[in-house]
């Protein structure tokens, strides 16, 4: 199932979700800045911090041992209530290209499960890159949901921080 969404500021992005039994995400953006760029934001803590989790959420400390076979964890506080952590284990490092990890939430909710996600990334022209992002399988349609909200506001966010960037 392939839908457009139009996303104001930001313009019309496509989000692919697949529903063959199972619940996957599929989203992808052109970001304003070369690949090697986008992947420090993808993977340096301080960089992650700047961009990642949805509207309104702070980055109190990111942990990283980034190798195949490293471990993460994302500390995520909300705008309300209690802070909470995002951990897994890195399977793919392949700078600038390419990234898949395990994402799990400690202390799950009792619909979550661990999923696994891949970040592809195209250059375009040594000034633009293509983010290709994948995420599943979830548990049920409305923790799919969740994390289509997450990825998309966190990426929105990313985004910017990239055309911030090659504006200055």
């Amino acid at each position: 199932m392939s839908v457009v969404v139009n996303l104001g500021a930001f313009g019309w992005r496509r989000f692919v979700m697949t529903h063959d039994g199972r619940l996957r995400l599929h989203l992808q953006r052109v970001l304003r800045a070369p690949r090697s760029v986008v992947f420090r934001a993808l993977t340096e803590p301080q960089e992650l911090a700047k961009w990642w989790g949805p509207d309104g959420f702070a980055i109190p400390s990111v942990e990283s041992d980034l190798r195949p076979g490293g471990s993460y964890r994302v500390a995520m506080q909300p705008p309300e209530g209690d802070r909470f952590y995002l951990v897994g284990e890195f399977l793919e490092v392949d700078p600038p290209e390419h990234l898949s990890y395990t994402f799990r939430w400690e202390d799950p909710d009792p619909e979550d499960q661990e999923t696994m996600v891949a970040l592809s990334l195209r250059d375009i022209d040594g000034t633009r890159a293509e983010l290709v992002l994948s995420q599943g399988d979830f548990a049920t349609e409305r923790r799919q949901a969740l994390h289509v909200e997450g990825w998309t506001q966190s990426l929105n966010k990313l985004e910017e921080l990239m055309s911030s960037a090659a504006s200055a």
